[in-house]
C-alpha cells in the first residue's frame, strides 16, 4: 500500500512494517473521545491481515492473533496500547484534528534521525506502540504464542476506555504495555491521578467610563506532558499570565476573560486575558510583562517565552473584588513537583498541574473554570493534594469538583514477565535495563484493577519519545528499531512459558 502523501517522509525507514502502519495511522484523525475513524481503520487493517477483531460497548478493541506454528500451547500474551492522541498545535498552524492527517517530517537532532509533525503533536504517543504490536503480529518471521492486541480508547482524556474494561474482554494474564517513552527503561509501576475543577460564576457589569482595555498574551512556552515532564520546571502559561496581572492588581483591575491551555494532561503553553483598568493600565502591564518575561527567560527554563500587551475591548467585566479573588486563587494553586520518592532518585511521587482555564458567558455571568490534574504513586498524597486544591478554591469563592480518579500501578519486582524482559534486554543490548516506575499515568493500573488484584503480570517499554503532548513531540528512528527488536525477542522468549 503506498504511503499517504502526508507521511511520505518515513517510507524508507526501518522497520518498514512499523513505519508503514504508522504512516497509515497518521493519515486517520484520532482525537481523544472521537476515535470512530481510527477504530474503523484498525478493524479494516487487522481483518485484512486475517485476524479476528472484537469490540466492547465503549469501543475498546481486541485483535486476536493465532500463535505461530508450534507455539500454540504457549500462554496468551496481551500487547496493549491506546488509539487516541493528544491534539495540540502551534499558534499559526492551520490544522483540523477532526479531519486533517498528521503531516510527518523526517529531521535530525544531534546527528540522529527523528520523526516529528509539522506544527502539531505527532501521535507517536501511543500510535507507534500499537503499530509495533501489529507489525510483530503480521510478520511471518516473528515467533510468538497466542496474542491479544488490546487497543483502548480515550486514554489521554481520563482513561475512560480502560475504566470500562470487563475482566473477560481479553483472556491473557500477562501484558506488555507499549506506551513508554525511554528505550533503556522497563517500567513496572506508575502514578495514579485525579482531576479537580474550580469554577467561578461572576456577575458582569459595564466598565467605568474612560477605562483602558488590553489583552495580555503569554506564548512561546515549551509545554509538554504534565506527568512525564513536570520535573523539568517548565513555565506554566496560566500561572505566568496571572503573575503579570497581579503586578497591577492594586485597584481598578477588572477581568473580562481568561483562557489558557487546552488539555488537562499537557502543561499549558499559551494563555490570554482581557482586562480593564484606570488610565495608565496598559503602560503598567507592559512594564510588568517585560519584567516577568525577562525573569522567565533567564531563570524559568523558557528562553522563548513571549508576553505581549495589546489594546482590546470588551462589553462587560467582572468586579474588582471578584477579579482579585479569582487571580489570587489561581496564583495559590500548586503547579509542579510536590514530593519525590525517597527510595528512587529522581522519581516524582506527587505533583499537580494547573492545566486549563476555560471562559464563557452564561446567563449574564462570566464563567471561568480552571482544571488541575494531580498525580501520585501514593493514594493518601493524591487525596491530600485534591483537598489542598479544594481549600484554595473555597477560600477563593469557587465551586469545587474533584473526581475521575484512576489508580496507580504498584511495582512487582518478582514479576516473571519482568525477569524475561530483563534477560532479553541484557542479551540484546549488552547492558542492564533501567527497571523503574514512571510518574505519568499508564493504563496498567486500571487494567490490573479491572481484572482483579494480583491477576495481571505486566511490564511496559517503548521507544524514545520527547515532547509528548506538545507540538515538539518527536521520536528517534533508531529507538524504534531498538524497541521493536526488543519486542520481537521478548515474544520469542515468552513462548517458553
Amino acid at each position: 500500500m503506498p504511503f499517504p502523501p502526508s507521511a511520505a517522509a518515513v517510507e524508507n525507514l526501518e522497520p518498514k512494517d512499523v513505519w508503514e502502519l504508522f504512516a497509515e495511522m497518521s493519515a486517520v484523525p484520532r482525537p481523544s473521545k472521537h476515535e470512530q475513524q481510527i477504530r474503523a481503520h484498525m478493524r479494516k487493517t487487522a481483518e485484512g491481515m486475517g485476524f479476528t477483531v472484537r469490540e466492547d460497548a465503549v469501543g475498546n478493541m481486541v485483535i486476536e492473533v493465532p500463535a505461530t506454528k508450534g507455539c500454540e500451547n504457549a500462554p496468551i500474551t496481551v500487547l496493549q496500547g491506546h488509539l487516541d492522541m493528544v491534539c495540540e498545535k502551534n499558534s499559526g498552524t492551520e490544522h483540523d484534528f477532526d479531519n486533517d492527517p498528521i503531516r510527518l517530517v523526517l529531521d535530525t537532532e544531534d546527528g540522529a534521525q527523528i520523526v516529528r509533525a509539522d506544527g502539531t503533536t505527532l501521535g507517536a504517543d501511543n500510535g507507534i506502540g500499537v503499530c509495533m504490536a501489529l507489525a510483530a503480529a503480521k510478520s511471518p518471521d516473528v515467533k510468538h504464542g497466542p496474542l491479544e492486541i488490546l487497543c483502548t480508547i480515550d486514554e489521554e482524556m481520563g482513561m475512560t476506555g480502560a475504566k470500562a474494561l470487563e475482566p473477560d474482554f481479553f483472556q491473557g494474564r500477562r501484558l506488555v504495555n507499549l506506551d513508554s517513552e525511554e528505550d533503556e527503561a522497563i517500567y513496572i509501576g506508575c502514578a495514579g491521578g485525579r482531576d479537580s475543577n474550580l469554577t467561578w460564576r461572576l456577575p458582569l457589569t459595564k466598565a467605568p467610563e474612560n477605562a483602558e482595555f488590553c489583552r495580555v498574551i503569554v506564548a512561546g512556552l515549551a509545554g509538554g506532558h504534565s506527568g512525564g515532564d513536570i520535573h523539568l520546571n517548565r513555565g506554566n502559561a496560566i500561572k505566568l499570565l496571572v503573575r503579570v496581572l497581579r503586578c497591577v492588581d492594586d485597584g481598578g483591575l477588572q477581568l473580562a476573560s481568561l483562557t489558557g491551555g487546552s488539555k488537562r494532561n499537557a502543561i499549558p503553553r499559551e494563555a490570554i486575558a482581557v482586562v480593564s483598568g484606570p488610565t495608565g493600565l496598559i503602560e503598567k502591564l507592559r512594564d510588568a510583562a517585560a519584567d516577568v518575561q525577562a525573569e522567565t527567560r533567564e531563570h524559568g527554563n523558557e528562553p522563548n517565552c513571549v508576553i505581549e500587551i495589546e489594546t482590546a475591548g470588551a462589553d462587560a467585566v467582572a468586579s474588582e473584588a471578584d477579579t482579585h479573588r479569582v487571580l489570587t486563587a489561581i496564583a495559590a494553586l500548586p503547579h509542579g513537583v510536590l514530593s519525590v520518592v525517597p527510595e528512587i532518585a529522581g522519581l516524582v511521587q506527587t505533583s499537580n498541574s494547573t492545566s486549563t482555564a476555560i471562559c464563557d458567558t452564561d446567563d449574564g455571568k462570566l464563567r471561568i473554570t480552571v482544571g488541575c490534574l494531580s498525580r501520585s504513586s501514593l493514594r493518601a498524597e493524591l487525596h491530600e493534594t485534591a483537598r489542598r486544591i479544594a481549600a484554595i478554591g473555597e477560600l477563593g469563592g469557587a465551586e469545587v469538583e474533584s473526581g475521575n480518579e484512576y489508580p496507580g500501578w504498584a511495582p512487582d519486582v518478582d514479576s516473571k514477565t519482568l525477569a524475561v524482559c530483563r534477560r532479553v534486554y541484557q542479551e540484546q543490548f549488552g547492558a542492564e535495563p533501567n527497571v523503574t516506575a514512571i510518574h505519568a499515568g499508564l493504563e496498567c493500573g486500571l487494567i490490573g484493577e479491572r481484572v482483579g488484584e494480583g491477576q495481571m503480570d505486566m511490564v511496559s517499554f517503548g521507544p524514545r519519545i520527547e515532547g509528548a503532548h506538545s507540538p515538539d513531540e518527536r521520536i528517534w528512528v533508531a529507538s524504534v528499531q531498538k524497541s521493536y527488536k526488543m519486542l520481537v525477542a521478548v515474544l520469542a522468549e515468552l513462548v517458553k512459558g
